[in-house]
């Protein structure tokens, strides 16, 4: 890489992370101290902002770098991240959107503990929203790393550590001094810039092609090596049955794995009604749903111009899919246009990035300021529980760089697919059983969070994602025992069979006053905060 392919995009990467920086300095100098300004911005913004937050919150690295390297290097398998991410909206839209704005105050434990006994139901919904966190981050992480070793010489190690390192900071500062405004105007932000990039990168491959779908399919499968079996589905999930089931687990995961992620959730908390939260959902289903049909483009497009062994040739994983593009499409190596698009390509990416870390650390900081610290430690003030809240985004931020760290050579797609999974099996069964059954009791809600959560967790230890295979966290070892990479399809019904289970033998009646409050207030939103 050229010395001003280098210089080119280090100086757009500085000058959009020294404009978060403003913003946040700004944002953090007009209000502090109220809890519902760090964690909810007041809940002042519009239906249209946080729309556009949200979809700055939800297409990560995952999406813009992992999605398409997944379509660039197995064709129609990876058109599943594509299909599920986006097919998992309706889910929020028509369950979980609306209610949880009118029940909920700032976190998902503030939904299950309107009708629980507080305290055990918080701890348990504090610490498996940190687990989501935590394993959302550290594909944020991998996804920075490979994009800025690609910049600084191909496979750098020092470079990718040092890349994770520097977003691990960034993304601490961004929400200790910010809190929950800051962080959405970036994503806002964030959001313009990643659906212009798109748009300009999806319109260029098309011309290449002068518009013909079928040329551009027929010579990515050309290029791929793989013939049309890139085209048809199981080059990636097809085979023996533990693949089959495995392409069902993720499915799972992907669409029901939203309406739990907690950064997603906080979102909700944002707007001042509940029509405001659920017009949020559909500002955002636009404008994810078109970027989704892009990187279709996108992945198929890298396929047939860089090619599926260029592409692994950069980064295994082929998260760099979408920076070898735009290369391509701008010219080639050392050409002006090549240079300047690659860098243009790489900042947006950057940026993603720092935005949806942002995001996610704000969230899992407000669930051990709000519901663990605030359960541990009965007496506390607004201001001691945003003191709270920064110091857990430090310790947040540091356990993300060391795991960040360690998952370096995997798909950043394939790591939030994980992170959807556990978020699905303990969270989206609470959620529901709180929202829709009247007998639902405290125990059935404290089960059905860790009957998800530690079976999800467990699995993925035990799976090939961590040993056994060269391309997991421990590729010296082995103690992989489940076939799957992904637990979805046990530790879902898991979760749902837990609390269930809970409900049905607990000798504690369920509180029908509290219930019947909190269906009034759901549905109407009459008494919502």
């Amino acid at each position: 890489m050229s010395g001003d392919h280098q210089t080119l995009a280090l100086s757009l990467f500085s000058v959009f992370v020294a404009i978060t920086l403003g913003i946040t300095t700004w944002v953090s100098r007009r209000r502090r101290g109220s809890v519902e300004e760090f964690y909810a911005g007041g809940r002042l913004f519009s239906p249209m902002e946080n729309g556009f937050a949200i979809a700055g919150d939800y297409m990560s690295a995952a999406s813009f770098l992992g999605i398409s390297g997944l379509i660039a290097l197995f064709g129609y398998d990876g058109l599943l991240y594509s299909v599920g991410f986006l097919v998992a909206w309706l889910v929020v839209l028509f369950l979980v959107a609306e209610l949880v704005r009118n029940v909920g105050r700032f976190t998902l434990a503030d939904v299950v503990a309107a009708r629980m006994r507080e305290r055990p139901v918080r701890i348990a919904a504090g610490i498996s929203s940190v687990t989501v966190s935590v394993l959302y981050l550290v594909a944020q992480m991998v996804g920075a790393g490979s994009l800025v070793a690609l910049l600084l010489g191909g496979t750098s190690g020092a470079a990718r550590t040092w890349t994770v390192i520097g977003v691990g900071t960034l993304m601490v500062v961004h929400v200790s001094l910010g809190g929950m405004r800051a962080t959405t105007w970036i994503q806002i932000v964030k959001t313009v810039l990643l659906m212009a990039g798109a748009i300009a990168l999806t319109v260029l491959v098309l011309i290449r092609f002068h518009g013909n779908i079928d040329e551009l399919l027929n010579t990515a499968a050309a290029r791929s090596g793989h013939g049309k079996d890139f085209l048809a589905p199981g080059l990636r999930y097809g085979g023996d049955w533990t693949a089959r089931i495995d392409f069902i687990s993720l499915g799972l995961a992907l669409v029901l794995g939203t309406a739990g992620l907690p950064h997603i959730l906080s979102r909700f908390s944002t707007v001042p009604t509940a029509l405001a939260a659920r017009r949020s959902v559909i500002w955002s289903i636009g404008l994810i749903g078109g970027f989704y049909l892009m990187t279709i483009v996108l992945g198929f497009g890298a396929a047939a111009l860089v090619g599926t062994d260029a592409v692994r040739a950069s980064d295994a994983a082929g998260n760099t899919a979408v920076p070898l593009l735009a290369l391509d499409l701008g010219g080639g190596a050392g050409s002006t246009g090549g240079t300047v698009l690659f860098a243009v390509v790489a900042a947006i990416a950057f940026a993603t990035i720092l935005a949806v870390v942002a995001g996610i650390t704000l969230a899992s900081s407000a669930s051990v300021a709000h519901d663990l610290h605030a359960s541990l430690k009965r007496a506390h003030t607004d201001l001691g529980e945003v003191a709270v809240a920064r110091l857990a985004a430090a310790g947040i931020g540091a356990v993300a760089i060391a795991l960040g760290l360690l998952a370096q050579n995997l798909n950043v797609a394939f790591l939030v697919g994980l992170a959807f999974a556990v978020a699905a099996s303990a969270h989206l069964p609470v959620l529901l059983y709180s929202l829709f059954w009247r007998n639902f009791t405290t125990r059935g809600a404290v089960w059905s969070v860790y009957g998800g959560l530690i079976p999800a967790v467990l699995l993925v230890v035990v799976s090939p994602v961590v040993s056994g295979s060269p391309e997991s966290l421990f590729p010296w070892a082995d103690f992989a025992v489940f076939p799957l990479q992904n637990p979805g399809v046990v530790s879902i019904p898991l979760g749902f069979l837990a609390g269930w289970l809970g409900t049905v033998t607990s000798s504690e009646p369920p509180d029908a006053a509290k219930h019947a409050e909190t269906e009034v207030r759901a549905l109407t939103g009459a008494g919502a905060v």
